[in-house]
C-alpha cells in the first residue's frame, strides 16, 4: 500500500478534565473515501478541529504528505489558512457561506490561499493582477460546473436551496485545491434526492484525485460510499474496517448500527 497522505497518531484533546478525543491513531491513503461515525457527543467534529487547526491538539501527531511531491509535514498547531495551503480542506456541520455574496464570489474566495498578487497589484491592477483574476474567475466558474452550479453564478447564497448550498460550500472547498477534503456531515438535512446527488458528487471528487474524509450520520450512505470506516465512541476509536467488517462487529452493532442495517 502506499504512503498514507494522513496519518494521525494518538490524537488527544483535552477540554479541563475530558478528553474530548481520547488517542486517537487514523490514517487515509490516497484516493480513499473513509468515514468517521459514532453518535453526537462521540469526538468527531473536535477530531476534524483539530485536524483543521481550529483546536491545538494536547497531544499526538497530524502528519500530510502530499501525494505530488511526497513532502511529509506535521500540522500540530499550524493555524487553519496554513493547514488549507497545504492541502487539507473542510465543510462545516453549519454551512458557512457569504450569504449575500454571489455564487460564483463565494467560490472566488476559496481562491485566496493560491493568489499571488499583493497589495501593489490589487490597487494598481497591473497586467499580472488582470490576468489572475480572469484565472480566478475561470477556475471558480469550472468548479462550479462540476458541483452543477453553473446556472446560477449570479445568484446569491443565500436564495440557493439547501442542498445547493452544501454543493457551494464544497465547491469553495475544492477552490483551494486540496489533495485532502474533510466534510462534515455533509447529507444532514438533505432530502433522498439531494443524497443521491451529493453521493454521485463525491464519487466523481474522488475520482479525479482526491481523497475524503467525511462524518456522517447516514448509515446507508457510509456503507455504500465509503472504503473504510473508523468509529468513534466518547473520544476513543472503538473500531475500523471496511464497511462489512464494521457492519458485522458486535460492538457497532449494539451502539450505532442497530440491528438491521440496509446496504
Amino acid at each position: 500500500m502506499s504512503k498514507a497522505i494522513l496519518k494521525v497518531t494518538g490524537l488527544t484533546k483535552n477540554f479541563g478534565g475530558i478528553k474530548a478525543v481520547d488517542n486517537v491513531d487514523l490514517d487515509i491513503q490516497q484516493g480513499e473515501i473513509v468515514a468517521l461515525i459514532g453518535p453526537n457527543g462521540a469526538g468527531k467534529t473536535t477530531f476534524f478541529n483539530c485536524l483543521t487547526g481550529i483546536y491545538s491538539p494536547s497531544s499526538g501527531d497530524i502528519m500530510l504528505c502530499n501525494p505530488k511531491n511526497g513532502n511529509e509535514i506535521t500540522v500540530n498547531g499550524m493555524k487553519p489558512n496554513k493547514i488549507t495551503e497545504k492541502g487539507m480542506a473542510r465543510t462545516f456541520q453549519n454551512i458557512r457561506l457569504f450569504p449575500t455574496m454571489s455564487v460564483l464570489e463565494n467560490v472566488m474566495i476559496g481562491r485566496h490561499c493560491r493568489t499571488k498578487s499583493l497589495i501593489f497589484g490589487a490597487i494598481f491592477r497591473n497586467p499580472a493582477t488582470r490576468r489572475e483574476e480572469e484565472e480566478i474567475i475561470e477556475t471558480s466558474y469550472g468548479i462550479l460546473k462540476k458541483v452543477g452550479l453553473h446556472k446560477e453564478v449570479n445568484e446569491e447564497a443565500r436564495n440557493l436551496s439547501y442542498g445547493a448550498q452544501r454543493r457551494l460550500e464544497i465547491a469553495r472547498a475544492l477552490a483551494t485545491e486540496p489533495f485532502l477534503l474533510l466534510l462534515d456531515e455533509p447529507a444532514a438535512g438533505m432530502n433522498p434526492k439531494e443524497t443521491e446527488a451529493l453521493v454521485s458528487l463525491i464519487r466523481k471528487i474522488c475520482s479525479e484525485g482526491h481523497s475524503i474524509l467525511l462524518i456522517e450520520h447516514d448509515m446507508k450512505l457510509v456503507m455504500s460510499l465509503s472504503d473504510r470506516i473508523f468509529v468513534m465512541d466518547y473520544g476513543k476509536k472503538i473500531a475500523q474496517g471496511t464497511p462489512e467488517e464494521v457492519r458485522s462487529n458486535p460492538a457497532v452493532i449494539k451502539a450505532y448500527l442497530g440491528e438491521d442495517v440496509d446496504a
